[in-house]
């Protein structure tokens, strides 16, 4: 039997992750691991607790202490989803951005050298390699030139991960997804922000001119690839995973107003944000060619899905916005802060 330790649990791909295990792989056992921040929310979890096989553990990875117990146990996996991921909350402060992206990730890398763990994979992002022209992909071979303090907090958690291989052996794998949408995305994320704005009947805020261009790809799609990777990829290598879905901002709010029939009178543009990225796109002939693997949710699908969960998932993402979600975190560990509201 695997047992697999899945850290950032409580977030939204993690969740989801733990989601794809449960159904495809419910033989493996898997510790659920989360320092319940801001946009940890237990409550994606919800359906797991008392399932056998399954167990979440409130704990903080850049505390080697606070960790080691989790991998004395015995741990075959590491799959590390935790981050600060908001840009937006990089520019206003990136000191938790550099504790957990950087010293957490060196914390976990020690404790997988020193407790042998088979397979560490480290989930990062296409924000790594800063912004592409109006033509081209990134290629895992593509030089790293972040941007912003969140993509150089994953930089540079990357750059350690590579190290850990070449210098100590640790089996480590990288995957660099492009821009994720779905369920249970925390509600400051631009898709499900503009879904539940419109909803509240508020307008949707659009950076700029809207034209900054993203590759879009459905969860479910990045989580089958990253169980690709954890059980066949080639240890010490990087894997670019994307949707094959690039398009501008101003498109993705003008589809949703679509969705719930809604004008374009909603969108309020807004002054850009610092260093914005113009588009992003990725190439992930790798992963077909090694591991099979092609993106199978069609935006044209994925989006409608999207949008009718946050329809019928109401009052998740209330307690989100209003601060509530926070009470189930303390019904079962006590008092926790929040920080800050729900963002653009």
């Amino acid at each position: 039997m695997q047992r697999i330790v899945v850290t950032g649990a409580a977030g939204f791909i993690g969740s989801n992750f733990i989601r794809l295990l449960r159904r495809v792989r419910p033989e493996w056992e898997i510790l659920a691991v989360d320092c319940l921040t801001y946009a940890g929310n237990l409550e994606n979890l919800a359906d797991f607790e008392g399932i056998s096989g399954y167990g979440f553990a409130k704990a903080d990875i850049s505390d080697p202490d606070d960790m080691a117990e989790l991998f004395a146990t015995g741990v075959h996996a590491v799959v590390n989803f935790a981050a600060e991921s908001h840009v937006d909350r990089s520019i206003l402060g990136a000191h938790d951005f550099v504790r957990t992206n950087v010293a957490g990730v060196l914390a976990l890398l020690d404790l997988s050298r020193r407790f042998g763990v088979g397979r560490f994979v480290q989930v990062s992002t296409d924000e790594v390699y800063g912004s592409l022209g109006a033509s081209g992909r990134f290629t895992e071979r593509t030089p790293i030139s972040p941007n912003s303090p969140y993509s150089a907090s994953k930089a540079a958690g990357d750059l350690l991960v590579q190290a850990y291989h070449h210098t100590f052996a640790v089996p480590t794998l990288i995957t660099r997804c492009s821009n994720n949408y779905g369920p249970y995305q925390f509600p400051e994320k631009l898709i499900p922000l503009f879904i539940t704005n419109l909803l509240d009947g508020k307008k949707v805020p659009l950076y700029g001119d809207g034209l900054n261009v993203r590759d879009w790809i459905h969860v479910d799609d990045h989580c089958t690839a990253i169980l690709a990777v954890l059980e066949d990829g080639r240890c010490g290598e990087v894997y670019n995973i994307g949707g094959d879905c690039e398009l501008p901002n101003l498109e993705i709010a003008r589809r949703i107003l679509s969705q719930l029939s809604r004008d374009e009178s909603m969108i309020e543009y807004v002054k850009d944000r610092p260093g914005h990225d113009r588009r992003y796109a990725m190439d992930s002939s790798k992963m077909a060619a090694e591991l099979g693997w092609r993106p199978r949710i069609a935006f044209d699908d994925g989006l409608p899905a999207t949008v009718a969960w946050y329809i019928d998932n109401e009052s998740w993402w209330r307690r989100i916005k209003s601060g509530d979600y926070l009470r189930y975190y303390e019904m079962q560990y006590g008092p926790l802060g929040m920080v800050g509201a729900a963002s653009a």
